[in-house]
């Protein structure tokens, strides 16, 4: 992590998985904990953040504590549920410094409802992380609001650069990068599901199927972590054919799952749109 942003006063408003693995992943990159406030309900984890260096205040105790957060802060990750977000905002707008950038880690709100409860000409960056983020192998898509400088992007970029991977997208492309990294974790787990249910159809004991379906799958995703992985090649490079593999992929295609699984991919942006229609 460069030295400009390890000096950086971060302020995180609600430290559940997502931002609780976002805090994680910067503080691994060696963020200085002191550097660190963190709010929370109540004191049911403050002791294991305090254990970390970090300063935590705890909204149960102190109504005011977002807004002291706030007020000592160069970024602000907003870490509440979505229906939360623009009372959060409203929450902190007095006590946000013009330059002081506000994250969004809550899905489907974007910039423009942020912007509507925020003072005029604040930077303000939506993000959309997946759940692999909370092992330090995740996806995240960022999106900066128009008052946002290159620098600043920049900065935020680096801060979620210790949990994944960050893709800077405009915010046009959020619902479909939704659609396939943010929702795509849970294609994952039902691939490896469906391939144990299938074990067992075959007589294999459930356990061993399960077991055999897990592994695989997240061996094969650990080949991919290779950043210049191609997954047409490396299907293919396990394809031979006439072979097992070559029939089971044939099959896969006169079943028409590539077209299912678009299918899928676009009924998920479709609803992520809806949401951000229903949260506006």
């Amino acid at each position: 992590m460069s030295e400009a942003t390890n000096h950086l006063k971060l302020a995180f408003l609600g430290t559940g998985s997502m931002n609780g693995a976002i805090l994680r992943g910067i503080l691994g990159a060696g963020h200085d904990p002191k550097n660190i406030t963190a709010t929370l309900r109540s004191d049911n984890r403050a002791a294991q953040l305090r254990e970390l260096g970090i300063n935590v205040l705890i909204g149960n105790e102190d109504p005011e504590a977002n807004k002291k957060a706030t007020a000592a802060a160069d970024i602000v990750f907003l870490g509440v549920k979505p229906v939360g977000i623009t009372a959060l905002c409203d929450e902190i707008s007095s006590a946000l410094n013009e330059s002081t950038v506000v994250v969004s880690v809550a899905a489907a709100i974007t910039l423009r409802t942020m912007q509507e409860h925020l003072p005029a000409g604040q930077p303000v960056v939506r993000s959309m992380p997946n759940t692999p983020l909370m092992v330090g192998a995740g996806v995240v898509g960022l999106s900066a609001g128009e008052a946002v400088s290159d620098q600043q992007i920049e900065r935020v970029t680096e801060l979620f650069s210790g949990s994944g991977d960050v893709h800077v997208i405009d915010e046009s492309q959020q619902n479909a990068l939704s659609a396939i990294s943010g929702s795509g974790p849970a294609y994952g787990f039902y691939l490896a599901e469906a391939m144990a249910n299938a074990g067992i159809a075959m007589g294999l004991d459930e356990k061993l199927a399960t077991d055999l379906a897990r592994a695989t799958v997240a061996g094969a995703g650990k080949m991919l972590a290779d950043p210049e992985a191609n997954p047409a090649q490396m299907r293919r490079a396990v394809t031979s054919p006439k072979g097992t593999t070559e029939q089971a992929i044939l099959t896969f295609d006169e079943q028409g799952i590539p077209a299912i699984i678009e299918a899928g991919a676009k009924a998920a942006a479709a609803r992520a749109a809806a949401l951000s229609d229903e949260l506006s």
